[in-house]
């Protein structure tokens, strides 16, 4: 088993997981400018989705591990682009839904943690999800058939490197959480 995967109680990553990880550590060994940053870093999970017409690949990290991955998540997402062509590589933190009939033990009492919560989690996988970009504003739109739309307004900075990413995110969020979202440039 490879050193860059670590899956929940200790089970085997499936064949896609272990490709995955075995190029993250062929970066590690080969690429000068990500060696250091990659040496303590690993993935829980990694996913392929279908997104029509591209693929996409969604690498689980632990939530503490999150803020360094951001430190090198552009040349780590290049890097790995080029690696598995055609497919748009995301990194989210693996995060836990707690539901409302959940039960502390008995020495801490009290309400469940806020950032545990369903709309909090699905909030944080959609920074996840366009990370380089900020988010400058939501809006959801309820339809006169009583479905709902939510658009996302991204800072307009970055709309040259996202632009091409914009249906692949939609898909993805929608597959993730079962909410249709847009996103526009603000």
């Amino acid at each position: 088993m490879s050193a860059k995967i670590r899956k929940n109680g200790g089970a085997e990553p499936d064949a896609f997981e272990a490709s995955v990880a075995q190029e993250l550590l062929n970066l590690e060994a080969t690429s000068t400018e990500l060696k250091g940053a990659l040496r303590d870093l690993y993935i829980t999970a990694a996913k392929e989705v279908d997104c029509g017409s591209s693929k996409a690949i969604l690498l689980y990290v632990p939530f503490k591990l999150l803020k360094s991955y951001h430190k090198i998540q552009p040349k780590l997402v290049r890097e790995l682009e080029k690696k598995f062509s055609g497919r748009t590589v995301i990194i989210l933190a693996q995060r836990t839904i707690l539901g409302k009939s959940y039960m502390r033990n008995k020495k801490t009492t009290g309400p469940i943690p806020r950032s545990r919560t369903l709309t909090k989690v699905h909030e944080a996988i959609l920074d996840d999800l366009v990370y380089p970009t900020e988010i400058v504003g939501k809006r959801t739109r309820c339809k006169v058939d009583g479905t709902k739309v939510m658009k996302v307004l991204l800072e307009s900075k970055d709309q040259a490197n996202v632009e091409g990413r914009i249906s692949t995110y939609a898909s993805v969020y929608t597959k993730l959480t079962n909410k249709a979202v847009t996103f526009d440039f603000q």
